[in-house]
């Protein structure tokens, strides 16, 4: 799926019961659940070096569930999931051509 579609679609999703319309509630809820499935991925990492089980499919589970919340949350701050990236390449770009200077 596109992403931009991706994030129409995960924005009609309420969040909350009573669902959260208040920026000062949805903005905290969809940061604090992005970090929280960024953990579960760090987790199965931990458990890789700790027993050295690893599920690609477990991961990429919790990798959709980073998509949805990096999804609302750019919604949340007025911007599409492709704007977001086209500035992360210009960004990581710019450092580049920096390092290369150097």
């Amino acid at each position: 799926m596109e992403i931009d579609r991706y994030a129409e679609w995960a924005a009609k999703i309420p969040v909350g019961t009573p669902p959260l319309k208040d920026d000062a509630e949805l903005l905290p809820y969809l940061c604090l659940g992005l970090t929280n499935e960024a953990g579960e991925i760090a987790g199965l990492m931990k458990k890789r070096l700790r027993d050295g089980q690893w599920s690609a499919d477990a991961a990429a589970d919790e990798l959709g569930d980073v998509a949805y919340y990096f999804a609302r949350l750019c919604a949340a701050i007025g911007k599409t999931p492709s704007e977001v990236l086209d500035r992360s390449v210009a960004k990581i770009e710019g450092r580049l051509r920096q390092s290369a200077k150097a």
